[in-house]
């Protein structure tokens, strides 16, 4: 038995009739509000009148101050991710000098801030590596800041040689960072938490032993420490617990003040500060120019003042 030829159908587009941009097998006639594009009811999302296409609700969710923080950065999905990151960093630095030596690692030194180098010839003292006895066979150098090392700078906040040096200001990190990155934004928050540690590592620059070696996350963690107290005041929230925090550290600085680099701490907790008021107090006018350009005259002002120092010793 013969089955009859299949009907062809007919094509909407070629009819004249509107078809869905998205779906252009069906036929419809109603059309965004905003783009006028043809949507189906499968595409149609509800607008204050009458309906719009998903890419104009996207576009207007993107501008929209629901996706934006606090203080004009773009809202972060997930506030832990950065956090996630930096404690990564840490832990990996952390792995490769355990695997190489621990604290007689070679990347200690490397890492390790240190305003001026030194070479130990084994008699007991310590040498500026432009001393004479600095070129014999076999002394151990170890090159500062102001032997060209400039990386120190930023390397040191993300080194630790101890294990409980490092889990315990990792734990700081975690309980602090996604605060701060919820209020002002992932970008923001980077940029707050690196300042902060070249702050620290400046005031150490100044104020530490020149042949001393500095380690540790300490000044970013007191930089974001001061950044959450800056942001809380302008928005007028409870800073309580912060200040016990604040005040809890101070003690911890105080009580071990031998063995903890107050200048660290205090640098990083004025770099934090200082970001801070760039960001929350901003004009709303050029908001993200002004606060970038703040951000960037800042950290050149935090690198002139290490030069200035490193050159002294130099």
């Amino acid at each position: 038995m013969t089955q009859p030829p299949e009907r062809p159908q007919a094509d909407p587009a070629a009819a004249g009739v509107p078809t869905c941009y998205r779906h252009p097998d069906r036929e419809t006639w109603i059309r965004c509000q905003r783009c006028d594009k043809p949507i189906c009811p499968d595409c149609m999302r509800d607008a204050a009148v009458g309906f719009q296409c998903p890419d104009c609700v996207k576009q207007a969710n993107k501008g929209s101050r629901q996706n934006r923080a606090l203080y004009g950065g773009e809202r972060s999905v997930d506030p832990r991710l950065t956090t996630y990151v930096i404690i990564g960093l840490n832990a990996l630095v952390w792995l490769a000098i355990t695997a190489t030596g621990g604290s007689r690692s070679r990347l200690v030194e490397l890492l390790a801030l240190r305003p001026n180098g030194y070479c130990a010839p084994g008699d007991g003292f310590v040498y500026d590596l432009t001393h004479p006895l600095c070129t014999t066979p076999g002394v151990r150098e170890a090159a500062g800041v102001a032997d060209g090392a400039w990386w120190q700078l930023m390397t040191s906040v993300f080194t630790h040689v101890e294990i409980w040096h490092l889990a315990l200001n990792m734990l700081a990190v975690f309980i602090l960072g996604p605060m701060l990155e919820g209020i002002v934004g992932r970008t923001r928050f980077l940029a707050v938490y690196l300042v902060s540690g070249l702050a620290s590592s400046s005031l150490v620059m100044w104020l530490s032993f020149e042949y001393g070696a500095t380690v540790g996350a300490s000044g970013a963690i007191f930089g974001i420490l001061g950044a959450l107290l800056v942001a809380a005041r302008k928005a007028r929230l409870n800073a309580q617990w912060l200040v016990q925090n604040l005040v809890l550290g101070v003690v911890i600085t105080v009580v071990g003040w031998r063995f903890i680099s107050w200048q660290g701490h205090l640098g990083g907790f004025l770099g934090g500060v200082a970001a801070a008021a760039i960001i929350a107090y901003a004009p709303q006018a050029r908001r993200s120019l002004v606060q970038w350009v703040g951000l960037g005259a800042l950290a050149v002002v935090l690198v002139v003042l290490a030069v200035v120092r490193a050159m002294s010793l130099a």
